[in-house]
């Protein structure tokens, strides 16, 4: 789907121009083409009707590349990262911005450019004065305020572990740790690129028609900052959740082998005695003795008594 919407020099916006019309008419101060998950026909335009650099065609079309800026002689080229919500993988979202025009393309719906459009439409001439640029700071800080309700949600997921009011046993606990380290790892793919193209953008060569957006895109610059340090604390706390579930997990072992090492050495001895009055000789005298039974039984147990009073006075029942 290909839309349009444009700012003519009688300050209106107008919507659905054909591209044909746009270059030639010189009634627009600016205009903004969406290709939202176009057909190949419809992509075609970007070579046919705008004509831009095959270059920056292929990377449109390329899946994933890393966030950038190019320049070409009339226009920039941005590619981005939009963050889908359900499954945390990043989906391209490129942009070519010149002095009366942006062009965004991306190959699936974007809910991050419906926002700015519809921002775009419901706003003040004021807004639409500011012209290309402006927009390009829209969607970009779209894009950027749509990666915290991912980390939010995984905060709150992460309390819910670390209270464990559902009484989950470790091991559930263990692999919902490692499940969310994973949703980290993928977040801190798309965010520390983004953060980047903005620090380049802000402090490397400068783009001289985005200086009048420099207030803007270093508040972008801060939600980014921000998420980085969100990403890293949440990664440091699912650490020491996991250290700690390993921990326990120890401890649980160890107090188990330790019942379990009682257990047999006290009953060493016992298999002993066991073992020795169960060889049936005929010449063993305590075997045809009256109370010769009794008398093992007895002295097995006192035995056995003994054997424990003394491990729990060392503590090994601690």
């Amino acid at each position: 789907m290909i839309r349009t919407c444009a700012l003519t020099q009688d300050h209106r916006l107008v919507f659905d121009i054909p591209l044909a019309n746009l270059k030639v008419d010189n009634q627009l101060l600016w205009y903004w083409v969406d290709f939202s998950a176009p057909t190949m026909a419809e992509a075609h335009a970007l070579q046919d009707v705008f004509q831009f650099h095959p270059l920056a065609i292929e990377d449109c079309f390329h899946h994933l590349q890393r966030p950038k800026v190019d320049q070409y002689e009339e226009y920039y080229f941005f590619v981005m990262h939009q963050l889908d919500q359900l499954t945390l993988h990043p989906n391209e979202v490129d942009l070519f911005v010149g002095k009366n025009f942006v062009v965004s393309f991306h190959l699936k719906e974007c809910r991050e450019i419906e926002n700015a459009w519809a921002k775009l439409t419901a706003g003040t001439l004021k807004m639409w004065e500011r012209g290309p640029y402006y927009i390009a700071y829209m969607i970009m800080d779209q894009l950027v305020d749509h990666y915290f309700p991912a980390l939010y949600q995984i905060e709150e997921h992460l309390d819910v572990i670390e209270e464990n009011t559902r009484n989950q046993k470790v091991r559930q606990l263990m692999d919902q740790v490692f499940s969310i380290r994973a949703d980290l790892l993928q977040l801190r793919r798309t965010v520390v690129p983004m953060r980047d193209l903005l620090y380049r953008i802000l402090h490397g060569e400068p783009i001289e028609p985005f200086k009048k957006q420099r207030a803007y895109l270093t508040d972008v610059y801060d939600h980014l900052l921000r998420l980085a340090e969100l990403i890293d604390s949440n990664r440091e706390m699912t650490a020491d959740l996991r250290d700690s579930y390993i921990s326990l997990t120890t401890s649980r072992q160890n107090a188990v082998m330790v019942v379990m090492t009682v257990v047999t050495t006290i009953f060493m001895p016992l298999t002993l005695i066991v073992g020795i009055y169960g060889m049936n000789f005929d010449n063993m005298p305590e075997l045809h003795t009256k109370y010769g039974y009794f008398v093992v039984l007895s002295g097995m147990a006192l035995l056995a008594l003994a054997m424990t009073y003394w491990f729990k006075r060392k503590g090994w029942f601690e």
